[in-house]
């Protein structure tokens, strides 16, 4: 599958606002929306509002764009109220690992026990 551009991508269409896709959250950097598919009763994506393709997109220059990521998924997570039972956040990258929208992002997943996982 062909990746996405920046024009015909959907997450930034919603990071721009195109979409009127509520928000929970976001930073400078990130936007966080709910999945329209969750996968546990807690399930929020965190989206980059510059378009990389997928994780091995960005670069050693955009470390701050992770860090960003994550420390938005945990402050989700928190609001959220996930930290006592905990949470995952993962990212896909790739179409084996089950990546269907060509745009970095990343899940929260919490508010019930999750199997089926590393570690």
């Amino acid at each position: 599958m062909a990746s996405a551009t920046e024009s015909d991508c959907i997450f930034c269409r919603i990071a721009s606002g195109e979409m009127g896709t509520e928000l929970i959250a976001e930073s400078d950097q990130h936007v966080a929306f709910r999945d329209l598919s969750p996968q546990a009763p807690v399930h929020v994506l965190i989206v980059p509002r510059q378009h990389y393709a997928s994780l091995r997109d960005v670069g050693p220059d955009d470390a701050g764009v992770l860090a960003d990521a994550l420390l938005l998924a945990s402050r989700v997570a928190g609001e959220q109220g996930l930290y006592d039972g905990g949470y995952r956040v993962i990212t896909n990258d790739g179409p084996d690992a089950g990546q269907t929208v060509h745009h970095l992002h990343f899940h929260v997943l919490g508010g019930k026990e999750l199997r089926a996982g590393l570690g």
